[in-house]
């Protein structure tokens, strides 16, 4: 079987209210999807009214204000439904989903599912830069950001912490990791299965090193999602999108 890296993929970033993935709500979201050779078939974009104030702190990373989130934004329900029904579809394809830190954004998502009572497909399968450059560059120093692994691996990377160009820059550097490395060319789903070993061993060895001097610290190993429902295997399906919750949809 064909590598993951050179059929259809997608990626899927979630610009948010903050750091903690329990009560983040979402913001903006994009997912695009790409054909073998990195052109664009899809691309779908959400603002959405989270429904509480958006700090300044992350307003001043993504650029997106309370003010304009309440006037320009759909439904926090609407936009997490669109988001459920595009995820659905692509992991019922077996397109593989792209997320840099995964852990992170579907997390969001499966939070904000809760919330507004919207069934989230489950995640899978999932590939995650970011564990995956751990792993085959593990003793490397230095920051591991979305932003830095662009500057390690010569990506040019505008407008860094929008939802949009977040997706296209992992793409690139998912593209590139697998190039680079034998080891991670293989099954999106057999690198799925990988992956979930491969965040519990990372996890577990910072765990580990932070506990010298922090002896009841304690770091999440499960991924993509923390806290995840048990579901049988394969996707979740979703009802279809609602109308009108993405934006320049494209198709090729």
């Amino acid at each position: 079987m064909s590598s993951w890296h050179v059929g259809p993929r997608a990626a899927f970033d979630l610009e948010t209210t903050g750091r903690d993935p329990m009560s983040a709500r979402i913001v903006t979201a994009t997912i695009v999807l790409v054909d073998g050779d990195g052109d664009v078939l899809e691309h779908h974009e959400w603002l959405a009214d989270p429904g509480v104030e958006i700090p300044d702190g992350a307003a001043a990373i993504h650029g997106v204000t309370t003010e304009h989130a309440r006037t320009h934004g759909l439904a926090a329900a609407h936009v997490v439904h669109g988001i459920a029904a595009v995820l659905a579809r692509l992991f019922g394809d077996g397109v593989p989903v792209l997320a840099y830190n995964a852990r992170y954004d579907f997390t969001v998502l499966e939070q904000e599912g809760r919330r507004h009572g919207v069934a989230i497909p489950r995640p899978s399968p999932v590939i995650d830069p970011y564990v995956m450059d751990k792993q085959a560059d593990r003793y490397r120093r230095g920051k591991r950001t979305l932003t830095a692994l662009c500057e390690h691996y010569g990506i040019g990377f505008e407008n860094a912490h929008t939802s949009a160009a977040d997706v296209l820059a992992t793409l690139q550097v998912g593209r590139i990791l697998a190039d680079r490395y034998a080891f991670l060319q293989r099954p999106a789903a057999d690198l799925h299965a990988s992956l979930v070993v491969w965040a519990d061993r990372q996890a577990a060895s910072f765990e580990e090193y932070l506990r010298r001097t922090e002896p009841d610290a304690v770091i999440e190993r499960a991924w993509p999602v923390i806290g995840a429902p048990d579901r049988p295997a394969g996707p979740t399906t979703a009802p279809d999108a609602p109308a009108g919750t993405s934006t320049g949809t494209t198709a090729g």
